[in-house]
Order: structure tokens, then sequence, then C-alpha cells
């Protein structure tokens, strides 16, 4: 039987897999969610004996059923190759009483690698799936990560061309470069004067915009996002919680059925959200611990039922959390809601109207899955400090805003269950942050030196992705305000 997707919202016609990936967001602004929930026909033990891709093809084949399997090994198969640098694709590394799922070996050293080198070969194959002859043009906002991933994995992919717009002062400059040094005639890289929440709101109006879809239509082109609101980037997100289980299972660190926790940092919702996900299709998974930095909007609304974006954006040592509009957190509103597409999209309007909604008490009670914490910038340089003093393990910032919620967690709640922390980007990404928390030194050597002396410290080789950076040309060097986005959109794909 088909799996059919719906918008949080309402308004929009159900769909198929391939037209919601090929879409990324619902005509009516909603996010699209499949109409019932899978669940896994492979046991805990058998996908404990299978490869990351064989894991991949059990898990996708549920949520993506009108692809045939022939198409979903294919897409598979061209995703996850020897672009990542370690055959397990995704390798857990116990350090100091946790387990840390590694998913950032890919192209682009972060975790967005691991749903964005899928994401282009799923569009592709939906777009001759579904008759579509127009030119997709991907659009999308990036923190940070999804849009180095997103233009690697669309670089040059026949029929399609990707936008890319970011904060300029609001990435790291490892992250910047990675960006404006992109090659691939398709690809446009845009730096905003604003933060990220202003990329984001930018994309979404384009994305709500029926004349510029007329005018794009006109000249053989279509909009789709490969941001985390695609439900072919979040898909692809539950695979690593599932084969994280499964290796716990292999390696003997668990019982079979025994029930663990997960750490994830989290900025827009989606990471945590494929992990709640994965636990509806039959992971066994307890907690689901959400990580927020000093721009806490998830913390404070788990602990009060409240969202509320109406407060000081901080830019922090981890900027792909520095967000304070989660737009995936709306699948989650939607599935608490009792799958009421009413409800959601009158907190939606709320959000967009006064930047806050308030649940109700029985919403509340169904986020029992999840419990959170926050990290100030102190506390992402001690957990930093102290993981390499005790283990000689390194961490990146993002990755230490989970280590630090999950031991106060921990601590506070006497939970002992075996937890796996996502995470989500080399320290190489993030040198001058991670260099500065373990020697206790601000430094004004150049961002290749430190990540030279970060090689000799933790006394791991430099990724390809990073020498390939040294060298690498400034391709592009577009910045532009806000309100200028869509001319910027129109004059690239006029050229």
């Amino acid at each position: 039987m088909d799996m059919i997707y719906r918008s949080t919202r309402g308004g929009a016609k159900e769909v198929t897999a391939s037209q919601a990936i090929l879409q990324g967001l619902a005509p009516d602004g909603g996010l699209y969610v499949p109409t019932s929930m899978p669940k896994l026909t492979k046991t805990m033990s058998e996908l404990s004996q299978m490869t990351y891709r064989e894991t991949a093809f059990e898990v996708l084949s549920l949520f993506l059923t009108d692809y045939t399997a022939e198409e979903l090994k294919a897409c598979i198969d061209a995703a996850y190759d020897s672009k990542f640098d370690t055959e397990e694709i995704a390798p857990l590394v116990q350090a100091d009483g946790a387990y840390y799922l590694e998913l950032f070996h890919g192209a682009t050293i972060a975790f967005k690698d691991m749903a964005l080198s899928i994401l282009p070969h799923l569009m592709t194959t939906a777009a001759r799936k579904n008759g579509i002859k127009d030119e997709i043009v991907i659009l999308t906002a990036t923190s940070g990560d999804t849009g180095k991933a997103a233009l690697a994995g669309f670089a040059d992919v026949p029929g399609t061309k990707i936008i890319v717009f970011y904060p300029k002062h609001g990435v790291s400059a490892v992250q910047e470069r990675q960006m404006v040094t992109q090659k691939g005639d398709n690809t446009c890289v845009i730096g905003i004067t604003g933060n990220f929440d202003d990329a984001q709101t930018g994309v979404k109006k384009m994305f709500g915009d029926a004349e510029l879809a007329a005018e794009l239509a006109g000249k053989g082109y279509r909009f789709s996002s490969a941001n985390s609101i695609n439900i072919g980037r979040l898909v692809p997100q539950i695979v690593y919680y599932t084969y994280a289980y499964a290796k716990l299972l292999a390696e003997g660190h668990i019982a079979d059925g025994e029930k663990i926790n997960v750490t994830v940092p989290t900025g827009n919702f989606g990471n945590i959200l494929a992990a709640y996900y994965a636990k509806k299709i039959g992971v066994p998974i307890d907690k689901l611990i959400c990580a927020s930095n000093t721009n806490k909007v998830l913390f404070d609304f788990f602990e009060t039922g409240t969202y509320d974006r109406n407060r000081e954006f901080v830019l922090t040592s981890s900027p792909s959390m520095d967000i304070l509009i989660s737009s995936n957190l709306e699948r989650l509103i939607y599935h608490i809601a009792g799958d009421d597409s009413a409800v959601t999209a009158a907190l939606m309007k709320n959000l967009t109207e006064g930047g806050r909604y308030d649940i109700t008490g029985e919403m509340r009670a169904r986020l029992s899955d999840f419990c959170s914490g926050y990290a100030t910038e102190e506390d992402t340089a001690e957990a930093i400090r102290t993981l390499y003093d005790r283990t000689g393990y390194v961490i990146d910032p993002h990755t230490a805003v989970a280590s630090f919620v999950y031991r106060k967690y921990a601590a506070s709640s006497h939970d002992a269950a075996r937890t796996v922390i996502a995470s989500t980007a080399s320290p190489f990404k993030f040198a001058r942050s991670v260099m500065a928390a373990i020697d206790g030194k601000a430094s004004d050597e150049d961002d290749f030196a430190l990540i030279d002396r970060l090689s000799a410290t933790a006394n791991v080789a430099l990724p390809a992705a990073i020498v390939e950076l040294k060298t690498a040309p400034v391709r592009h060097d577009i910045v532009c305000e806000t309100a200028d986005m869509k001319q910027e959109v129109r004059r690239f794909l006029d050229r």
C-alpha cells in the first residue's frame, strides 16, 4: 500500500512520496507528513547484521513507497559511496560513557551530508516518475551546514539549479569558505545582511509567491527545497538512528529490545524529529533529549508549552543552531495535536503574526518522549575541554552542546540508559572555537593554521574536504539585503 503525504495545515491535496519530495513545501505553506506511521518489517536483530546501505533500504522502503526497489537501491548506492571517508558511513565512538554517532564523514564534514547526498537522486528520480520536464531550482536557506551539503549534492546534476542564501556574518569562516568556493555552473551562493531566520523567511516567501512561480514556470523552472522541511531530507535521517541502535546491539553494548536515549543538538528541529520518527517506526528509544544553545527557544517551549521567537538573537560558537524559528517543529505540533491540521494552521498563523503560540495542556502531555536542556557558551567550551582532557576525543561546539546537556540530564535524572549523542560536525569546521576551549587561549592565527594545530592536538588527519579548501578559489561573492533576495534569484536564472 502506497504511503500518502498530507500538509500539516490541511490546505493542500494529498500526494505521493515522490510528489512531496518534488514540491518540498506544501502549497499552503505547511510541511508534508505521512498519513500513517509505518513499522519496521525487520527485527532489530536482523538489522544488526546489515550495512548502512542495507539499513537505508529497509527504512526508505517504508516511507518512499512509490519508488521501486531498484530505484531506491540506485539512489542509495549513488549517495553512500566513496565520498564518505569511512566504510561504516556513520561510526559510533564510545567516549566517557556515551556513544557519539559520527555523522560528519561525508563530503562536507557535517551531518547534512547524510541526507543531502541522497536527496538529489531521490529528486531527479521523482521528476522522471512524475513526467516533470521543467528544470528544478533548489532554493535553500542555511545556518551553516545545509548550504554546502546541498551545493555539493546538486552541483552539476542535470536538470537542476541550486541557490543558497546564508547569513553573511552568521557562519564560521570554514563554513563560509566551503560555500563560496563551490564549483558547478548550476550553483549560486548569496550572503544576506540579516540572520538565518531572515534568510529562511525570505525563502519561504518565495515559495509562497504565486506570481513568481508563474513567471518561472514560463521560463521552464520550478522551485523545490533542500532544507529539512523537505520530507526527502527527513526520511534519510531516520536511517542513522535505526543503524545506531542496530550497531549497539551488534557490538553487545545493549540487549535486544533494551531502550536507549538519544541526545541531539537542535536548531531547526529536523534532526531530533528524525529520531522521534525512528522511535515511532519501532526503534527502542526512550528519551529524546533536545539540546539547545543560548538561543534556547526550543528549551523554553518544552519547559513552558509556549513557543516565542520574540527574543534577542545571539550569535554563538554553534552557528547551525542559531535559530529562533524551528521550522520542523511544525510536524511535531501536528502530531501532538492529534494530526489536526486546523489546530496546526492556527498556531502557525499565530507564530507568523505575533511571533509566538501556546499549546494546550493535552498537547503538552503528548511531549513525554522529550526532555530538554541548554548550554551556554561557557558550558559548551567546558564540554569540549572536559571530554578532551578525559579521553583525548575532540568534538565540535554543536556536539558539545549535546554532550553538556546529556551529562546534566544524566546527573539530575539518574537515568543510566545507554545514550547515543548525535555528533553533527567535524571539529575541523570550528577549529577556532575548539582550540580556544582546549587550551583556553584566544588566537590570532588564521583558520588554517588553527586547523593544522587541531590536527596535531587531536592526532587526527585532516579530512580531504579541509585540505581542498586551502587552495580553492572564491567563486561566489554576492551579498544582498533580504528585500533583494527575489531579484537575485531572477538574476541568476536569467543568466
